[in-house]
């Protein structure tokens, strides 16, 4: 009987950390862990020190017109989650498997 029980336990145990990852896979990221994402991303491909206004300059002070979200013309990131699109999250979806 106790082998049995034994058997079984690791049966549960091996099919739970197989299944365990293939479940994650299939977990649909929200909208607005999107925005946040794409908002990261956006962020962190420019190579200057102030992207957006709120992030901070090399002396500590707050970016703000000096950004270069704020700056007409040249690299323009997304800095804010109202500027992500449905069609921009729809395009991350396709592009990261996350249907």
């Amino acid at each position: 009987m106790k082998t049995t029980l034994s058997v079984a336990m690791m049966c549960a145990v091996a099919l739970l950390s197989f299944s365990t990852p293939s479940m994650a896979k299939n977990t649909r990221i929200s909208d607005e862990q999107i925005k946040e994402r794409l908002i990261q991303e956006s962020i962190s491909t420019y190579s200057g020190n102030c992207p957006c206004p709120y992030n901070s300059a090399r002396n500590g002070s707050k970016c703000g017109k000096r950004s270069a979200w704020s700056r007409a013309g040249g690299y323009t990131p997304i800095c804010y989650k109202d500027e992500v699109t449905q069609k921009m999250i729809d395009d991350w979806r396709m592009k990261n498997g996350n249907t």
